[in-house]
């Protein structure tokens, strides 16, 4: 029996061209879902496939990725098929493994097929890291800004409780704890600035007053503190 396997990664991708070619080169029996090939645990429709499938049958893919997102994992699917006698055809690749050249090539499609996944995370990690250096913020919005946090601490310090300030501002009691906290290190901060600018002040102010300048004839400058 000639069966198929299709997979896409995302529920909001569609499945039907995969089903398509895998129906004209004439499966019987197609087995398709909706899950990421990282992890196989969650493949339950791949499980129940690898389970079907009997001796003498062909198992049909669109593409090698279908299948699996690791040499590892193809490895151990084709030794998983092999043992069952049952034969891999990849329809976009041309592999067959009824022969030794497409056992090959299938393994080492399965290595490069790793190697561009490795390439392209690191490509990710390197762009997040350079926009990270550039000032660029990942992850959600905040939900509440400077000014709004700067509202809830005065009202908190008005008496207005956690509990309605949650209400008011709609959002969760952590989240306004949160906010008075990151306003009190803020200015918890400002006046550590202030204090230390204080100081230079002063000893800038008491210096300049001690200070005496000296011109000589030969136009040089000389100072002197009293």
């Amino acid at each position: 029996m000639n069966v198929g396997y299709a997979r896409v990664s995302t529920s909001s991708q569609n499945l039907e061209n995969q089903i398509d070619q895998l129906k004209s080169s004439g499966c019987e029996k197609i087995f398709s879902e909706k899950r990421s090939g990282k992890n196989e645990s969650n493949r339950e429709q791949f499980k129940i496939m690898m389970e079907f499938v009997r001796e003498g049958d062909v198992l049909y893919i669109t593409k090698l990725d279908r299948l699996a997102r690791s040499v590892i994992d193809l490895h151990n699917t084709a030794k998983f098929l092999q043992n069952k006698d049952v034969n891999l055809k990849v329809l976009h690749q041309n592999i067959d493994t009824t022969s030794p050249a497409g056992r090959l090539l299938f393994t080492m499609l399965g290595a490069i097929a790793e190697f561009e996944r490795d390439l392209i995370n690191e490509r990710v990690r390197e762009g997040i890291e350079a926009a990270k250096k550039k000032g660029v913020q990942f992850g959600r919005k905040a939900i509440l800004g400077a000014k709004e946090k700067n509202i809830i601490y005065k009202q908190h310090e008005k008496g207005k409780s956690v509990a309605w300030l949650s209400k008011f501002f709609h959002v969760a009691r952590n989240t306004i704890y949160r906010a008075i906290k990151d306003v009190v290190k803020l200015t918890t901060s400002y006046i550590q600035k202030f204090k230390v600018y204080l100081l230079i002040y002063g000893f800038l102010h008491k210096t300049l007053n001690n200070l005496t300048v000296y011109f000589t004839g030969s136009h040089h400058l000389f100072l002197e503190w009293s």
